[in-house]
């Protein structure tokens, strides 16, 4: 998720650390408010902070993670749709840099805001997505680092929420190559498959069946991509929104089950519901309260060849980015370190972070 703004980067606290309710200016309890349940290891985080992408990045590749499917709300200057776009285009480069894929998901309900917003009447919205899903061939499909199966870009939407399935299909049409389009837990218009999500809205019983369910739904598209998540825990109640029922940690066997559950799927493409919606308490990014555990058991299942210890060194570096004299030799060393980890050389990142200490 691309959305976070902290006061000292970008001159306010944004809507998904306060969510009109918390204030992350005062403290209750001892602890920082904010629209979460838990809190991110490195504080609460700017987006757009390129600190920050490096350090998420380099988890990524540490962890054993392939890509970044980015939560993506258009390229409008509208709300804070522009700063979203903005934020994934830098992070976008720092995937490339490490040598890893990316894809999106569509936010199609951006639509209806921005037709309410008057940026757009509806009767354009069809041709407003046709020349978006252009700009995307251009710009992003085209790139050697985009997710693509036997050179088809996949490509997802959050529902749709909006698009009817002929829309999408007057959508795509001008595209040179047709994506390989993805809907939400059910097969849609003209998608070639869908893709599973943490679904508490009936409770947490009914979510494991509704994982079967999907498994059962996708067996004969010609794509799925299954899904694993640590747990289920909004703060949406707390910010006077509707909320839903929680899907518990249990100590982290929510995550090792239903990660393990996905690879055995044989699904080309596994998906982590997530790396950090910190508003649905879904995130296996570090935290103060689990630390890297969700990490660790990532690297155990993606065979990845790093140690658990080399996980800590984005977290070394992303420290001495923000305690160091920000001086011409200094941030060349830092660089250089950023760049080990990025190529995944944790070995001669950890010799040059010790150091640097020294």
């Amino acid at each position: 998720m691309p959305w976070y703004q902290n006061k000292s980067v970008s001159g306010k606290w944004g809507w998904h650390w306060t969510m009109n309710h918390f204030n992350p200016d005062q403290m209750t309890d001892g602890k920082q408010q904010a629209a979460s349940q838990y809190r991110p290891l490195i504080g609460l985080y700017d987006s757009s902070d390129p600190d920050v992408l490096e350090y998420h990045v380099q988890l990524m590749k540490i962890a054993g993670i392939g890509g970044v499917a980015v939560d993506w709300y258009g390229r409008e200057d509208y709300n804070d749709y522009a700063s979203n776009h903005k934020n994934t285009q830098s992070l976008i480069n720092v995937i490339q840099k490490a040598g890893l894929k990316f894809t999106l998901v569509y936010e199609d309900q951006t639509v209806t805001q921005l037709i309410k917003g008057n940026v757009y009447p509806a009767s354009d919205a069809v041709k407003k997505g046709r020349e978006l899903m252009q700009w995307l061939e251009t710009n992003w499909f085209a790139s050697p680092y985009f997710l693509k199966i036997d050179g088809h870009p996949v490509f997802m939407v959050f529902g749709p929420q909006y698009y009817k399935d002929q829309d999408w299909v007057q959508m795509f049409a001008p595209l040179k190559t047709q994506p390989d389009f993805l809907t939400l837990m059910f097969k849609k218009g003209p998608a070639v498959g869908g893709y599973s999500w943490p679904t508490p809205q009936r409770g947490e019983e009914k979510s494991w069946d509704e994982l079967d369910m999907f498994e059962q739904r996708a067996a004969n598209w010609p794509l799925k991509i299954e899904v694993a998540y640590p747990r289920f825990n909004d703060i949406y109640s707390q910010a006077g929104m509707t909320s839903f029922p929680p899907i518990q940690d249990y100590g982290g066997a929510t995550y090792e089950k239903t990660l393990a559950r996905a690879l055995r799927s044989k699904a080309p493409i596994v998906q982590i519901a997530t790396w950090n919606d910190w508003g649905e308490g879904t995130q296996i990014e570090p935290s103060v309260e689990f630390g890297y555990r969700d990490l660790e058991a990532t690297q155990r299942v993606t065979h990845a060849p790093y140690s658990a210890q080399d996980l800590r060194l984005p977290f070394q570096l992303y420290e001495l980015r923000k305690k160091s004299v920000r001086g011409a030799a200094t941030r060349r060393k830092l660089n250089a370190i950023s760049d080990e980890l990025l190529a995944g050389d944790c070995a001669k990142a950890k010799r040059d972070l010790a150091a640097f200490k020294n």
